[in-house]
């Protein structure tokens, strides 16, 4: 297989719009060229450089009305998608069907792929992180995760995550910016270009990256839907993941979307005090609200809601909480992943007891309850999400973390 480009070796969020830095507004206007609207992840460039489409960002249908403005023929757009998804060629001089002054075009009008792998971590048990960089100065994280013949792809929606649960090293310093469309799909994209040694391509996504998905709702949902096009990767939407700490009314936008996608519910607390100390958000958005809102989704899409509950040695793991998340769990239609938590350094969380995850287990389906406990993967590389990023950041600030044993990816 012929591939080319590869990438080498806020503002406060409200419940019903994304975050866009008020400074960059203007920055924003100024990238409308062609007719193609605004053209939200560009950085402001020199006036002889116009603002480049990213294309990774647009679905099959944008992408051939961009072409057909140009006066271009329907099939072009048709062998572009070709090239970029199937043969994962980003480069428009290596697009052999292309005359000269169409590779020209392209190359100038359009952008492809933009990040750099800054940091790369590969486990023995195949599992590979990786910190992508942009030329925006956007970093993030995105994993490869292994299971048989699967491959499932943790990506990232924000820099950084304005959550700020206490135990996650994502949110330590807060959220710094969303990532485009075209960025959350270019996290896929480099994955499948690793794959493609192996002859393997993504089969899975789940949003369990940095950030919190539906605080980037719009450019979530379009990544989304580009992921999701046959005619691109072609990933069913019953095989993407939507996790969120919660917030009612995207929940609510989400099941009128027409996707069967999963809902994930970072519950991490069987009740609103022990949640509001350990999920700051939580002040924001009750729980009864969002366990409404998750029934709704469930009526709407016929997907059963998953509970995710990372386990914190003595705060969440004990037989009473079994007990709590059970009467939780007995209001809706939802089965629970237990997740043993992975330590983070200068956060005074630890990994619970294999005897106590396997008694709260036990509770629930006593209950049930459908309960699991995450295979664990990448047990020798920064298994919490935010490490890797954080590492890179201290690194460029002179400082360093300390390292620890650390726990395993659980995704």
């Amino acid at each position: 297989m012929h591939r080319s480009s590869k990438p080498a070796i806020v503002g406060q969020v409200n419940e019903k719009s994304d975050v866009i830095p008020p400074s960059r507004t203007a920055a924003f206007a100024s990238c409308r060229s062609r007719g193609t609207g605004l053209r939200t992840n560009c950085m402001p460039s020199d006036p002889p450089s116009p603002c480049k489409l990213p294309f990774l960002g647009l679905g099959a249908e944008a992408a051939a009305a961009e072409l057909r403005a140009w006066g271009w023929p329907e099939f072009r757009a048709t062998q572009l998608y070709d090239w970029v998804y199937h043969k994962l060629v980003t480069n428009p001089q290596d697009m052999s069907n292309f005359s000269k002054a169409d590779r020209s075009a392209l190359q100038e009008r359009l952008e492809f792929t933009s990040c750099v792998i800054t940091r790369q971590q590969n486990s023995t048990d195949g599992t590979t992180k990786l910190l992508l960089t942009w030329p925006d100065g956007k970093n993030a994280e995105t994993v490869i995760i292994p299971d048989g013949a699967r491959r499932t792809a943790c990506v990232s929606s924000q820099v950084g995550c304005p959550v700020g649960c206490k135990f996650c090293a994502s949110g330590i310093e807060g959220v710094k910016a969303n990532l485009s469309a075209a960025q959350i799909v270019e996290q896929v994209y480099v994955l499948n270009c690793l794959l493609a040694a192996d002859d393997a391509r993504i089969s899975n996504i789940v949003f369990m990256g940095m950030g919190e998905p539906l605080a980037n709702y719009s450019q979530v949902i379009t990544a989304v839907r580009v992921l999701h096009e046959p005619t691109g990767f072609n990933i069913g939407a019953r095989k993407i993941t939507i996790s969120t700490v919660g917030i009612p009314s995207r929940i609510r936008d989400l099941a009128h979307e027409q996707l069967p996608l999963n809902l994930a519910l970072s519950l991490h607390a069987p009740n609103e005090p022990l949640r509001r100390e350990l999920i700051p958000w939580a002040d924001h958005f009750a729980l009864p609200d969002i366990l409404d809102a998750c029934r709704f989704y469930f009526e709407k899409t016929g997907r059963e809601i998953t509970f995710e509950y990372i386990l914190l040695a003595g705060v969440n793991d004990q037989p009473k909480h079994a007990r709590e998340l059970l009467r939780v769990c007995k209001t809706i239609r939802a089965n629970v992943n237990l997740i043993r938590y992975n330590e983070v350094a200068s956060l005074p969380y630890g990994r619970p007891k294999s005897d106590d995850v396997v008694k709260l287990q036990e509770i629930l389906r006593d209950g049930g309850v459908n309960a699991h406990v995450r295979k664990s993967h990448g047990r020798d590389i920064d298994a919490a999400c935010g490490q890797l990023r954080r590492r890179e950041e201290q690194a460029k600030a002179g400082t360093s973390l300390p390292v620890l044993s650390q726990g395993p990816l659980e995704v």
